[in-house]
């Protein structure tokens, strides 16, 4: 029989549970089998493995959005002469397409590794990590990181896109693990309608659940709107899809998802931060969750997103940190810090830091597996020092992360 691990604190804390004082989590073949006082559980399973006084145990974060095989692209765009503060959002997609198109598979590789490193070291466990290439899966070998991969699909001539679609498909079937797989059409202004209903079709048939960019800044919703602005005008001639530009529409961007089939209760919309209050009913009415990127989204400057109009429907909320070239670490503990004052009197230090675990946890598929501290559950934890007595913000204010826990096993010290 396998050998019962004994973690002890001063406090145990699940967001969006009643703290226990003294508390204690046991764990055996890296799961949660027990949680309860110190007392309780060292009388049922023995001393403790490991003591952590004047610490909080709590879940590890789940970043429910990010791109971790961009984590090097500062270094890429210092390299490459592009060096430069994008003032709008057209002109960050024409740096990314510029920067990419330097960058061989090997270096972005070698960064997507560097993501997972440093997402753990911030107390991140599981991820919804968005990857362009199925070539890029093998960075996650060896990983006990865990959450959703969601192969992207980008395109418009469906003489290209389909077998683009094919070997996504199968490339799915390699990801194991503590890892699942998903499927990530990447945004309305990449995507040709026409290809939509493929998109959806693979997904039902994969049993697939989507994260999409959804309403993240205005240039996109004038694109689905009457075909004009920045990225009609600019973007598109750059990549050569000039001929694919459609005539006015007069949608959003979330019409445009959801006349394609792609909204529903396995959607995670990301951003979110145009979208209308039609829109969120209808994400509502489709069961979609949304997934907030504070940090990125007042890098690009393209607004806050409407966090009442979601309060408003009933919307689940979770976090993201986006990628490093839009936001200046991987942390949701940084995000968290950030959304408190973006979103002040609408979002708590509670409610953030149930975003950041059981939400993360719901937004990308895996509600029940992670993102709490119960029995069953991975048993990803955070060791978090505070002085003083327990209070989400006295969290937030003087937390400071000592060590993580995957599987019950210590990763970082």
């Amino acid at each position: 029989m396998a050998e019962t691990l004994l973690y002890t604190a001063s406090w145990l804390y699940s967001p969006g549970r009643p703290p226990i004082a003294g508390g204690a989590v046991a764990v055996r073949d890296g799961r949660i089998v027990e949680i309860g006082t110190a007392r309780e559980l060292i009388a049922g399973y023995g001393q403790p493995t490991g003591e952590y006084p004047g610490c909080v145990l709590m879940p590890g974060f789940v970043n429910a959005h990010t791109h971790l095989e961009l984590t090097h692209f500062p270094a890429w765009r210092l390299r490459d002469g592009l060096d430069y503060h994008p003032h709008r959002f057209v002109d960050w997609i024409i740096q990314m397409i510029k920067v990419r198109r330097g960058v061989t598979p090997e270096e972005t590789r070698v960064s997507l590794k560097a993501g997972i490193n440093a997402c753990l070291r911030a107390g991140t466990t599981s991820v919804g990590d968005i990857v362009t290439a199925p070539d890029l899966l093998s960075a996650y070998d060896g990983s006990s990181i865990g959450g959703r991969i969601y192969l992207e699909l980008i395109g418009q001539d469906r003489q290209i896109f389909e077998p683009r679609l094919t070997k996504a498909m199968e490339a799915i079937q390699a990801i194991n693990g503590p890892r699942l797989p998903g499927l990530s059409p990447h945004a309305p202004y990449t995507l040709n309608s026409n290809l939509l209903a493929d998109i959806s079709a693979a997904a039902r048939q994969g049993s697939l659940p989507l994260s999409l960019h959804l309403a993240e800044s205005r240039d996109e919703s004038d694109l689905l709107f009457d075909s004009s602005g920045p990225l009609a005008e600019e973007m598109y001639p750059l990549v050569g899809w000039q001929d694919f530009l459609p005539a006015p529409r007069r949608i959003t961007p979330a019409r445009f998802f959801d006349t394609g089939g792609l909204l529903g209760p396995s959607t995670l919309a990301v951003h979110g931060v145009q979208l209308t209050p039609a829109d969120a009913a209808l994400l509502q009415e489709r069961g979609v969750s949304i997934c907030l990127c504070p940090r990125s989204n007042e890098r690009l400057a393209v607004g806050t997103a409407p966090v009442h109009l979601f309060k408003k429907q009933g919307i689940p909320l979770c976090l993201g940190t986006d990628s490093l070239a839009s936001n200046d670490s991987l942390s949701l503990w940084d995000e968290i810090r950030f959304a408190l004052d973006s979103y002040r009197g609408e979002l708590g230090p509670e409610k953030l830091l149930e975003m950041a675990t059981k939400g993360g946890a719901a937004g990308i598929g895996l509600a029940g597996q992670v993102g709490t501290l119960q029995a069953g559950m991975r048993a990803d934890l955070q060791v978090i020092s505070v002085a003083g007595d327990f209070s989400a913000e006295r969290l937030l204010e003087r937390g400071r992360l000592q060590q993580v826990l995957v599987g019950g096993v210590g990763v970082v010290d």
